[in-house]
């Protein structure tokens, strides 16, 4: 399974930026997605979550109702649309899906996803 995320950038504060995520390797339809952030000096976090069949979806309380999360099952790609933005989502941002397919929730713990993208950088600035 690979995961490509992409999307990242500089943009100033109250500004709005869509990071990507595409998946190969399987079929992306039978998995949930997963974002998580790790911003310096600081662990991985939960953003967003999305299910196999975009039926449900999760939204850490930090970026709740600035952040969406969707997928297109026909592209093979997860999006994670951030508006918004402040100083503290400066981080680099991943994606991630686990092993177990047909889940109808979202996992928030970063130790049940098993396949990472490589991240891409998101730099808020004033």
């Amino acid at each position: 399974v690979q995961l490509q995320a992409s999307g990242g950038g500089l943009v100033q504060t109250g500004g709005s930026l869509r990071v990507s995520c595409a998946a190969s390797g399987r079929a992306f339809s039978m998995y949930g997605m997963g974002w998580f952030r790790q911003a310096p000096g600081k662990g991985r976090e939960f953003v967003a979550g999305i299910s196999w069949s975009g039926g449900s979806t999760a939204i850490a309380d930090s970026v709740k109702g600035r952040f969406t999360i969707s997928r297109d099952n026909a592209k093979n790609m997860v999006s994670l649309q951030m508006n918004s933005l402040k100083l503290e989502d400066t981080a680099i941002y991943y994606c991630a899906t686990p092993t177990r397919p047909y889940y109808n929730g979202i996992y928030y713990s970063s130790d049940k996803y098993d396949y990472w993208g490589q991240g891409t950088q998101v730099t808020v600035s004033s």
